[in-house]
């Protein structure tokens, strides 16, 4: 099975709110959700489900990407009172009989994989998070730490990327640079 995996999108659905605008300022974020779902369409194509580690925003987000497969998603520090109220802080998520960690991050990017990995036990193979913006993908001991970094934003990172997770024998880890 391969999952699509993606945080930070800080993008909003149609229409100008001040969250729309502070986004825009803050996080210089000029794609809109249909270009968005264009630049994902070649790699989340075939998922069998997308995991959103927080920072949505809005839950037009979401929805977009239930175009591809169903979706899984925590909320993040950002996200609006909708997201919320539809999705947890944290979640650990069964595929193909694996356990998938799900959490979006908090403070600051250093020392975030080690923060994260204490919020679950030791029964979860992989701990996707976001928060960061920057892409990681590394094990500690047998849990493999994931970051997919941002898809939208490029003021804390080289560059925008999502990942893949692909759960064969083993799990493997891609991040996917946009």
């Amino acid at each position: 099975m391969k999952i699509g995996v993606i945080s930070d999108t800080h993008l909003t659905g149609p229409g100008l709110s001040m969250r729309k605008v502070t986004s825009k300022l803050i996080y210089t974020t000029n794609e809109t959700l249909e270009q968005l779902q264009q630049i994902l369409q070649p790699h989340f194509s075939g998922v069998g489900l997308i995991l959103h580690a927080g920072d949505a925003v809005d839950l037009a987000v979401l929805e977009m990407l239930e175009s591809f497969a169903p979706v899984r998603a925590v909320v993040g520090n950002m996200d609006s009172s909708q997201v919320r109220s539809r999705w947890p802080e944290r979640d650990v998520v069964e595929a193909e009989g694996r356990r998938i960690g799900l959490i979006h991050g908090w403070g600051s990017p250093d020392g975030l994989p080690e923060r994260v990995l204490e919020s679950f036990d030791p029964s979860v193979e992989v701990i996707v998070f976001g928060h960061s913006h920057r892409s990681y993908c590394q094990k500690n001991g047998k849990v493999l730490l994931f970051n997919p970094g941002s898809a939208t934003d490029r003021r804390f990172a080289p560059y925008r990327s999502v990942g893949l997770l692909h759960l064969e024998d083993k799990i493997r880890g891609e991040i996917v640079r946009l």
